[in-house]
């Protein structure tokens, strides 16, 4: 079930937002529970096999957690971290098996020549956000920041339907705290229009934006004849389309999250804010998939020594990090090598801005020309990285970065590979202009929503002028998706 069907939006969310405010008047436990049952049944809506997987990865991970609170209530601390070490391990064990046994077992046979064969693995959706949710739940326990006692809690911690199956990465204090806030389960109007305004910016960055712009992508990166060969023009509308794909699929379904949790009254903390803004690849982590960013920065960077032991182990550090990082969205040596440059951009980053010296720094960051030369060449790096991360091959990768960098050049005949596949070139570069410049030059989702949160607090004609607005293009947005031959899935929804 997508968030941007008539399944989810005619059906699911109203019988669920209702269900949660009318039990909500008599019992807030019941009303947890009701929207625990319903996260649950949306996740099974796609996978009901595997959502024996989820609920048992939750009920150790609450028995665990119980068990180090209990700990840390009395003298036991070794006991505990060594219950959060368990916890750990067993979380990880579950992600390596189901995410990367199949990609060990194909490289230990191509490498040493066995003849292994496990069988197709299903990857189940979600997985490594529900896996590093809890991974930080227990590390927070473990610290004394949260303890749970409450089953059902827990439960709709980890399953709230707005962020299972593509993030944000929660931590516990960020959203249960707000259940224990009796207004919370009373309908607040002004949280309803802020809710369907980003809700309506997320359908319409997702199924106008990322899903118009797509085609120009895929025929680049997945062509019916492998072997073709691409101009450099092509190569580089293909990558800076799904660079743009990319960006408003993601910030489509972050918007989204955020726009039906404010349905809830419950405030999802911002997981992207403009990173194709970002005048180096520091500023870009931290406004491209805050969450992860910040999981990788406090529960691995951090715990391998951050910056601390002078700059070598500092890039070492680093590069560990974002190879890491890379093998989370996937088990492929694709996402390893878009990791692993990402951690080189830092390390070379991080390098530059030392030599140049803070007084040097500071003054430069004050010129224009610097400012947007470095503007320019962190986008240029953050597109060439992008190419690895969508290529079904490494092969795919080169053939594109080759032609991109003008090298296998094709007769003008045989330059027609977009045309053969339908498309205008033309109008490809239409839409990557157009989706450009929103994203480097319009205000993001967050700032429009914080806005009008002021604006709407108070009865006005205004408020229900926007809340009309808003459930129209909604529904209108709704009414494009269901004209298409098929309903695509937010890119993220793979990872």
């Amino acid at each position: 079930m997508l968030f941007t069907t008539g399944s989810f939006l005619l059906a699911y969310l109203p019988i669920t937002w209702m269900g949660f405010f009318l039990l909500g008047r008599f019992s807030h436990g019941a009303a947890a529970a009701w929207l625990f049952l319903a996260s649950v049944f949306f996740y099974s809506y796609w996978m009901p096999l595997l959502t024996l997987l989820l609920v048992a990865s939750m009920s150790v991970n609450f028995l665990l957690g119980r068990r180090i609170s209990d700990a840390l209530q009395g003298t036991g601390s070794v006991r505990a971290r060594a219950w959060m070490v368990a916890g750990i391990v067993f979380n990880l064990g579950l992600l390596a098996y189901f995410k990367y046994a199949n990609f060990l077992v194909d490289n230990l046979n191509a490498a040493l020549g066995f003849d292994w064969h496990l069988g197709r693995i299903v990857l189940p959706i979600g997985i490594s956000f529900y896996t590093f949710t809890q991974i930080a739940f227990l590390v927070d326990a473990y610290e004394g920041k949260v303890r749970e006692v409450n089953p059902v809690h827990y439960g709709l911690f980890v399953t709230y339907f707005p962020h299972l199956v593509a993030g944000p990465v929660l931590h516990h204090k960020q959203m249960m705290p707000q259940f224990a806030d009796a207004s919370i389960y009373r309908p607040r109007v002004e949280n309803i229009v802020c809710g369907l305004v980003v809700l309506a910016l997320g359908l319409f960055k997702k199924v106008v934006l990322a899903d118009g712009v797509a085609p120009y992508a895929d025929a680049v990166f997945s062509p019916a004849v492998p072997s073709a060969v691409l101009t450099t023009g092509e190569a580089w509308l293909g990558a800076v389309a799904y660079t743009l794909q990319l960006y408003f699929d993601f910030s489509g379904y972050s918007d989204m999250a955020v726009g039906l949790s404010l349905l809830f009254n419950v405030r999802l903390p911002y997981n992207f804010n403009s990173p194709y803004q970002a005048r180096n690849i520091s500023d870009f982590w931290r406004r491209w998939h805050i969450s992860l960013s910040t999981f990788l920065r406090d529960y691995l960077y951090i715990p391998l020594g951050g910056n601390r032991g002078g700059p070598v182990r500092r890039y070492a550090n680093l590069a560990t990090t974002m190879l890491l990082g890379g093998l989370w969205h996937g088990a492929s040596w694709s996402f390893v090598i878009w990791g692993g440059l990402h951690g080189l951009y830092l390390m070379v980053n991080h390098g530059f801005r030392a030599a140049l010296g803070e007084a040097l720094r500071s003054r430069l960051e004050r010129v224009w020309l610097y400012g947007w030369c470095s503007w320019a060449l962190t986008l240029l790096a953050v597109v060439v990285a992008w190419v690895y991360f969508r290529a079904e091959t490494l092969a795919g990768a080169h053939r594109i970065l080759l032609a991109m960098a003008g090298w296998n050049m094709p007769p003008v005949a045989e330059a027609s590979h977009l045309w053969n596949a339908g498309l205008n070139p033309s109008t490809g570069v239409l839409w990557c202009v157009v989706l450009a410049a929103a994203a480097l030059f319009l205000r993001n989702s967050n700032h429009i929503g914080q806005n009008l949160a002021i604006r709407v607090m108070k009865p006005s004609v205004f408020r229900a002028v926007i809340a009309g607005a808003a459930l129209a293009a909604v529904a209108m947005t709704l009414l494009v998706n269901a004209t298409r031959s098929s309903v695509s899935a937010f890119i993220y929804f793979n990872f």
